[in-house]
Parts: C-alpha cells; sequence; structure tokens
C-alpha cells in the first residue's frame, strides 16, 4: 500500500512538473504584460504609411484606443507579409525605458532598459531576452492596400 501510494505519488508530481514546464514555454509575454485591445485598420495609399509600401519598410502606430497601451512597430516582410508588433517589452514588467524601438539602420529591435534585441524581420531574439515581441494577427487586401491589425 505505501508503495503504492509512492509510485501515484511521484507520477503526479512528474506529471505536475510537466505540465508547468509546458505552459511556461508557450507563454508569449511575461505574467505583467498589459493586455490591451488591438483593432486597427490602415490604407497604405494614406502618406502616414507609404514606408510600408516596401519589403524592409516599416513604421511606429500608436492609435489611442486601438494599439494597446505603447502602440506598435509594423514592418512589411515581403510583398505580402506584414508583421506588427507591440511595443512593450515581451521579457519584462512594463517600466520607464521598457517602450521597444527599431534601432541599427532600421534592422533591429532594441529595449532601451536592459538592450535586448530582436531581428526586425523576424523578430527572432538576438541578446538578452529569449521570447520574440508579442505580434498581432492581420489581413491585408493588397487590391485596397488596406491593412487589418487585430487581436
Amino acid at each position: 500500500m505505501k508503495k503504492t501510494f509512492s509510485i501515484l505519488s511521484i507520477i503526479t508530481l512528474l506529471v505536475f512538473s510537466n505540465l508547468s514546464l509546458n505552459s511556461c514555454n508557450t507563454q508569449d509575454t511575461v505574467s505583467c504584460f498589459p493586455n490591451a485591445p488591438v483593432n486597427v485598420t490602415i490604407n497604405l495609399n494614406q502618406p502616414a504609411y507609404f514606408d510600408l509600401n516596401q519589403p524592409g519598410g516599416w513604421i511606429y502606430l500608436n492609435l489611442a484606443g486601438q494599439t494597446g497601451t505603447r502602440g506598435l512597430i509594423i514592418v512589411r516582410r515581403s510583398d505580402t507579409q506584414f508583421q506588427a508588433y507591440d511595443r512593450n517589452a515581451p521579457h519584462i514588467c512594463p517600466d520607464i525605458n521598457t517602450t521597444l524601438e527599431v534601432t541599427n539602420n532600421n534592422q533591429t529591435i532594441i529595449c532601451p532598459k536592459d538592450n535586448a534585441t530582436w531581428i526586425l524581420l523576424t523578430g527572432d531574439p538576438t541578446a538578452v531576452a529569449g521570447i520574440p515581441p508579442k505580434t498581432y494577427l492581420y489581413n491585408y487586401n493588397p487590391s485596397t492596400k488596406d491593412l487589418n491589425i487585430y487581436y
């Protein structure tokens, strides 16, 4: 009876440990990351968004109530692919100097607080942080040049 209880205890412990480890690996931001609505549509024919008409072009977008708490970094990856990143650093709680910025000849995203860096086009971490910036879903209509970003 005691041996069966010990084996069941060990199995239960292993199952819950595995679940805990897996849940950490799927988390894309720290637990204190602000959860704010993102739902915005922009038309790339507008002068403010011309930089998004060519691959590698990017902009900051900050429209109160539509683009999260600190705005977005939007980059065009190819003719039909975009990336929309939240400007909150994904690896540390929001604080002074944790708003992500584009630097290094428009190739890198950086967190000024701890110098964590990511590749602008892919979001892959390159220093300090082990997770990419939070990204949002999008729909793009090439015929109208309407880009909708949402969460």
